[in-house]
Formats: structure tokens, C-alpha cells, sequence
């Protein structure tokens, strides 16, 4: 149940404008500060989970590892992604506390 709220809100935030996916675009979003939660999928490779776990560890940027690359695709409209950054206070609350009660 939580995990559909999770993606309603992931899909919401993508229409708003306040989410970018892809590694190359989170990675950016982090970068240049504008990123303010990161979700990665659970099966994303190890490299990938590296590099985003020292990132934001790096830049202060929370980040979770939720799901797996087809859900965080079909939550966004899009085909599989292994990375999100959500760029909206507001959006990054919400989805935190639906993960946290899960």
C-alpha cells in the first residue's frame, strides 16, 4: 500500500517538474545543489550505489534505496531507471515519511 503512495508521489513530482532520473541528470542535480533526496533502486549495479552513497554523503544529500529499476521507471512514466533526485522540500518530505513507514 505505502509503496504506491511512494509512487504517486514520484510521478507527481515528475509532472511538477521537480524530478530528475537518469544517473548522468541526478548526478548533476546533486552536484549543483539543486537535488534534495536521491532514490536509487535496490538493484541498481554496486558501482552505481558507490558512487551515489559517497556523492551524497559528499554533498549532505539524503538518499535511499528503494524499489527496483522497473518500478522507479513506471512511477515517472519512463522505461527503467536506476537513479531519481527530487528537487522540491515539499515533494522530498512526503516521500520520505511514506518510505520511513513502510
Amino acid at each position: 500500500m505505502r509503496t504506491d503512495r511512494v509512487r504517486s508521489l514520484l510521478g507527481l513530482a515528475m509532472k511538477a517538474g521537480k524530478l530528475v532520473s537518469g544517473e548522468f541528470l541526478t548526478e548533476k542535480a546533486v552536484k549543483t545543489g539543486k537535488a534534495t533526496l536521491v532514490i536509487a533502486a535496490e538493484d541498481a549495479s554496486d558501482n552505481t550505489k558507490k558512487m551515489f552513497t559517497n556523492m551524497c554523503t559528499y554533498y549532505k544529500v539524503p538518499l535511499y534505496f528503494w524499489g527496483k529499476k522497473e518500478d522507479l521507471g513506471a512511477a515517472i512514466g519512463r522505461d527503467y531507471r536506476a537513479s531519481l533526485a527530487l528537487t522540491d522540500a515539499g515533494f522530498r518530505d512526503a516521500v520520505v515519511k511514506q518510505i520511513k513507514s513502510e
